[in-house]
């Protein structure tokens, strides 16, 4: 089971990894599906024991062992995904599962809405989810990002409550809550600061120490050049990122859920219905096909749906450059680009033990510990004019012994005689205008939200941002936190939302 808040746990050997806000603003609610207005798209063409053929749904449909012969909940008729869906979520990652999870959880009665998940990489070899390092934290500069780490912490808290399963066994993600530790020079010290006492006015519990403190309660550490720490006591640390994954997949599919492998290439919009031939492109359109092109195929299934979310993660920018969306309603561009991201791994028998937090160093550079035996996993984001070409997955292992290397032993002098064990590359995906997610409705396509653009932060943000968007398109409304401001206006008007807490 999981301990949160201050108290240490000790790891699972051998285990992987080793205030809310009201309403939704001003202006009129985004289009949505409730109870009353949910859009039951004609079922024709399913077979009649497929799983969801039937409105209301048949103990048939559920399949499982001893509840009659069809297949189980979330397997599409077939080899290919159902003809039609009420939402198709674009991404099956983290956030994509969990917006999938809470579509059902608030739908208020059992098969009320058909949801599509459409993942391209079933396997996950790519994932940005389960690439990671799987970090939690309430210090960030931003308070709708304090709130969902907040939420999320709740949440991940009581796993069991909203994702496990009845006769499976429990979830235990493998929380180890040794908190981050974020070290400013002088020249950052009055920002850092005033970072946290934002924090604190949002509910975080984060310590201030000075370098004395600092050396104090981590003898470890060289204080040179820190002028002060922020250290989160509670509801921070790292987390097993497969695992959450699973238990948000496994959850939603109970629930009745779809998933299939494919990539959406294509659209057919409503504006294809009222734009002549060379005529001027419609104010706004919805979404009315989304084309799935199978795996290994040149083959593509039309399905049609009422609402489709991209949540499509470091390719999301990308799914609005598809055929089919008309360029003036893609306009402005959306601007998340795939960031490639090192993470090495290496061991030191002298290195920080069990108390040794998530530490992010004035350079930028990061490391937490992996497991209990002397291991650790680390790395650093590059200067923007040397970003690596994020066509592949190749690590640069000279990245580390020249940038990432010396930084951390000149704060951890036992780290001058570590041992590299090895390393791997995951995606960011990077937000270009002010590194924060993009949350709801799209302003000129009717039906289509996002949920995207996180920066490295979307696997800790997955439920509250998965229930945000999922009470925008069933409600019509934010309501369990206000997420307005993280929504598609500020890239129209060209104001970005900055946070200065991107590791």
């Amino acid at each position: 089971m999981l301990r949160w808040g201050r108290a240490l746990c000790p790891p699972r050997r051998g285990g992987p990894g080793g205030s809310p806000g009201a309403g939704g603003g001003s202006g009129p609610p985004p289009p949505h599906l409730g109870p009353a207005q949910l859009r039951h798209l004609p079922r024709s063409g399913a077979a009649s024991g497929a799983p969801g053929s039937d409105p209301e749904g048949s103990t048939a449909s559920l399949g499982g062992a001893g509840r009659g012969a069809g297949p189980p909940p979330g397997t599409p008729p077939g080899p290919r995904p159902p003809e039609e869906a009420d939402v198709v979520v674009v991404g099956g990652g983290v956030v994509g599962w969990s917006v999938a999870y809470w579509l059902k959880a608030l739908e208020g009665r059992r098969h009320g809405m058909r949801v599509l998940v459409v993942e391209r990489d079933p396997t996950y070899s790519r994932a940005s989810t389960v690439l990671s390092v799987g970090g939690i934290r309430q210090q960030f500069s931003l308070p709708e990002n304090i709130r969902m780490s907040r939420f999320s912490a709740s949440f991940l808290r009581n796993i069991n409550e909203h994702l496990g399963v009845p006769n499976e066994p429990p979830i235990d993600i493998q929380f180890q809550p040794s908190g981050y530790l974020f070290l400013a020079s002088p020249e950052g010290a009055a920002g850092l600061e005033a970072t946290v006492r934002l924090q604190r006015e949002e509910g975080a519990q984060v310590a201030l120490l000075s370098p004395s403190q600092l050396k104090e309660k981590f003898p470890w550490i060289d204080t040179e050049n820190v002028a002060v720490a922020s250290y989160g006591l509670e509801d921070e640390g790292w987390f097993d990122p497969w695992t959450l994954l699973t238990a948000f997949r496994h959850k939603a599919m109970s629930l009745g859920v779809y998933s299939c492998a494919g990539e959406v290439r294509g659209f057919v919009t409503s504006a294809e219905d009222t734009m002549p031939p060379q005529g001027p492109t419609p104010a706004t359109a919805r979404i009315k096909y989304v084309h799935i092109h199978m795996p290994d195929s040149l083959e593509y299934q039309p399905v049609s749906c009422a609402i489709v979310v991209n949540a499509a993660g470091a390719w999301a920018g990308e799914l609005l450059q598809a055929a089919g969306l008309p360029e003036g309603l893609c306009q402005p561009p959306l601007p998340i680009q795939p960031r490639k991201r090192y993470v090495y791994s290496w061991h030191c028998p002298d290195g920080p033990g069990f108390s040794c937090p998530l530490l992010v160093d004035t350079t930028g550079a990061y490391f937490r510990r992996d497991g209990i035996a002397g291991n650790y996993l680390g790395g650093m984001s590059p200067p923007e004019e040397d970003e690596p070409d994020p066509g592949d997955l190749s690590v640069d292992h000279d990245f580390f012994q020249e940038e990432v290397w010396p930084r951390l032993a000149r704060r951890v002098p036992a780290f001058a005689s570590l041992r590299p064990r090895g390393a791997w590359a995951g995606y960011y995906d990077h937000n270009t205008f002010d590194r924060n997610g993009v949350l709801g409705p799209h302003p000129k396509l009717e039906n289509l939200f996002l949920a995207a653009g996180f920066s490295g932060h979307g696997l800790q943000h997955s439920p509250a941002a998965g229930r945000a968007v999922a009470e925008l398109v069933v409600k019509g409304r934010y309501e369990s936190l206000d997420l307005e401001r993280l929504g598609w206006k500020r890239l129209v008007e060209g104001e970005p939302l900055e946070e200065d807490g991107v590791v």
